[in-house]
């Protein structure tokens, strides 16, 4: 049931409108920072048009097609190809598309269209998940319309990204958009002190560095991400206060080191926290506002020797690398030269100071 789920009470209100009206879209477009439970709502969505003993217009949770759709069935390995199909959870009728590596693939659209035009196997719907939707090329998202532009009655298709942006026009036209903020500081922390997931101290600096995002405050690898934000430190550092070159080569090797393959975005995400954080405090902002809070000696220090422009150059910097990932470019090329241009933006404030006349 929606009320089981944490934060963004006004998305419940609109789907609930939606599931008593008995009106769900064929095609809807979940957008949101990553880990708040865009996928969880996606799934009550599927709950609720399948259940067997429904609680008013949503799913029971309890009954055996709804513990069902709760479940996915992912391929035990991480060969790409075993990726390639629908990733089904135990009901027949509910599915998800992954991208195998970095790029949603026009076959896999494919098998979305041909599933959706069956009719339901078991339940009253089907319905598609499309796992970060950014990552659909424009032969894959053409490949989509196909199917959006005539949704079979019994099937919906639910698009899931933190990058609408990212997808064509005309994806995002024919679908219902839904937009989710990010899930407030004070109910991570209550959700992971009332579950007892971690100690109180533990729980505040979680819900702050967590940046809304539920998934990201409960995730079992929280030391690796204090290990990345030291190294992302590390690097604004160098930026901000002694422009050292060498060692922003040293992190762009760190970035793409073999054994951080998989944390090369969220490395990106740490980064921009940090030059939001510092930005602010430059700007003389409340440090109430600070994500990183346990850091505001470092990030006082760092936020005395830079203006108000050069935070903004950076993270414009970052997204628009950012944009050139979804083409295969090459990452270490693309990360050496993101450091070097990021400090080059301007020189920092201090010397800017005694430029001598």
């Amino acid at each position: 049931m929606l009320d089981q789920l944490i934060g963004n009470e006004h998305v419940k209100s609109l789907l609930r409108r939606i599931l008593k009206t008995s009106r769900v879209p064929g095609a809807m477009l979940f957008t949101g920072e990553d880990g708040i439970g865009k996928k969880l709502f996606a799934l009550e969505i599927a709950k609720a048009l399948n259940c067997r003993t429904p609680a008013g217009s949503e799913g029971c949770g309890k009954c055996p097609s709804c513990v069902r759709i709760a479940k996915f069935n992912y391929p035990q390995s991480s060969d790409s190809d075993d990726w390639k199909g629908i990733v089904w959870t135990d009901h027949p009728d509910v599915g998800m598309v992954v991208a195998p590596k970095r790029i949603l693939l026009v076959e896999q659209m494919r098998l979305i269209e041909r599933e959706a035009n069956y009719r339901p196997y078991e339940g009253k719907a089907r319905v598609f998940l499309i796992e970060d939707a950014d990552k659909l090329n424009e032969a894959s998202a053409n490949a989509l319309l196909k199917v959006l532009e005539e949704p079979p009655h019994t099937s919906h298709i639910i698009l899931l990204t933190s990058r609408p942006a990212m997808l064509l026009p005309t994806i995002r036209s024919r679908c219902q958009m839904v937009r989710f903020s990010p899930v407030s500081a004070e109910e991570i922390e209550s959700y992971l002190l009332n579950n007892k997931i971690v100690t109180a101290a533990d729980a505040r600096i979680r819900a702050r560095v967590a940046r809304g995002s539920l998934g990201r405050a409960i995730a079992d690898e929280f030391e690796d991400y204090v290990d990345q934000r030291k190294s992302m430190l590390a690097v604004l550092q160098a930026l901000a206060l002694n422009d050292d070159r060498v060692q922003l080569l040293r992190s762009a090797e760190e970035f793409n080191d073999a054994r951080h393959k998989d944390e090369y975005e969220s490395r990106l995400d740490i980064l921009e926290a940090l030059i939001r954080d510092a930005w602010l405090l430059a700007l003389n902002a409340p440090a109430e506002g600070v994500i990183n809070e346990d850091l505001l000696p470092e990030l006082r220090k760092i936020s005395a020797h830079v203006d108000s422009q050069r935070p903004a150059d950076w993270i414009s910097q970052i997204e628009e690398m950012r944009e050139q990932l979804v083409v295969n470019i090459n990452r270490k090329a693309a990360t050496d030269a993101l450091l070097l241009t990021m400090a080059a933006a301007a020189p920092p404030l201090e010397r800017r100071r005694f430029v001598p006349k």
